[in-house]
């Protein structure tokens, strides 16, 4: 019985010690605290989720702002510092804070330009109070230090370079996906950016650009009567010209790219001289490490042949056989005969 007693007391001890530690975690010691700023701003956005129009949106500012006093106090009263800097850890979480509030908007909160402004955000918050002197009812400016004054630049400076290569990435990032044909050429032999997965040696841009328009040509060769045929090929820049912007504006529409790509044929004779090489080129215009640029080709050997028509009479018909494979072609294109 005593036992029990004794199991049901210290039962009731620890309940009683682990109300009282929750207590004064989340009951303010005094009204002006870092728990009030945080309940404010709890209770700031609970009246936003009900209002509607611009007094939803002033509430909301006024709760972000609870937020980032209520942590901004919480962190520096006990600061931990990032190792090898006096920054502390605090000044990072209210700078992700303020960049957020800064640069996120409702539909994405965090965006490119939050990440790329909080290191410069948080190591401004971190030299704010070494301008500033005395206590929260007594302040005034200051001039730091010397010594002190070149740490504050020094990681400033730091934290400003490193807004540069995270705005350099997302810059690249965003140039690879609007113009994914540079990745094959002009960065593959780039000394500053290093992609992790295996490189694409040829541009697929260029590559799809030929799959899609070959159908297109043989569905106006293929079986077609000789004459027209000839006279088509004689058309065949401005005919493989119009074919290839509809390509590109259907495959490519949604890389800024498509401006980049210009579609031309090349036509010659075969040996035998009975027939034509239509040579079909997806010439990239943008930029290059070589001056000279590059170009895909494929090539189509159209030849006569002999069919009858509906009538039963021999007529003489045009037969088309492409390449299966687009060749990568370093260099200027032939000139147009």
């Amino acid at each position: 019985m005593n036992t029990l007693l004794k199991d049901v007391f210290g039962i009731f001890k620890f309940a009683e010690g682990l109300y009282a530690g929750i207590r004064k975690v989340l009951v303010p010691p005094k009204a002006y605290s870092w728990q009030t700023f945080i309940y404010m701003s709890v209770f700031s956005w609970v009246l936003s989720y009900f209002a509607i129009g611009y007094i939803k949106d002033i509430i909301a500012f006024f709760g972000w702002l609870f937020l980032i006093a209520g942590t901004a106090w919480y962190t520096t009263e006990d600061p931990l510092r990032v190792p090898g800097t006096f920054m502390p850890v605090g000044a990072v979480i209210t700078g992700f804070l303020v960049s957020v509030f800064a640069f996120g908007n409702q539909q994405d909160v965090i965006t490119p330009r939050t990440i790329v402004f909080w290191p410069t955000i948080s190591a401004l918050i971190t030299a704010i109070p070494e301008f500033i002197e005395g206590n929260d009812t007594d302040a005034k400016a200051r001039i730091p230090k010397p010594e002190d004054r070149q740490r504050i630049i020094i990681l400033v400076a730091s934290s400003m370079l490193l807004s540069c290569w995270i705005q350099f990435y997302f810059v690249m990032d965003n140039w690879l996906r609007q113009y994914p044909s540079l990745q094959a050429d002009t960065f593959e032999h780039s000394t500053f950016v290093v992609r992790t997965e295996k490189p694409v040696k040829i541009p697929q841009n260029g590559v799809i650009i030929l799959e899609k328009l070959e159908p297109r040509v043989v569905e106006k060769i293929a079986e077609r009567p000789w004459s027209e045929v000839e006279k088509w090929l004689l058309e065949a820049r401005q005919q493989v010209g119009t074919l290839g912007r509809e390509v590109i504006e259907q495959n490519l529409g949604k890389y800024e790219e498509k401006e980049l790509w210009r579609v031309e044929p090349r036509v010659a004779n075969t040996k035998s001289k009975s027939g034509y090489i239509l040579d079909l080129l997806s010439i990239w215009i943008g930029p290059s490490y070589k001056p000279q640029g590059y170009y895909l080709k494929k090539s189509c050997r159209i030849e006569p042949v002999a069919a009858a028509n509906n009538s039963g009479n021999k007529i003489t018909v045009a037969e088309i056989e492409c390449d299966r494979v687009s060749k990568f072609i370093s260099g200027s294109p032939p000139p147009q005969q």
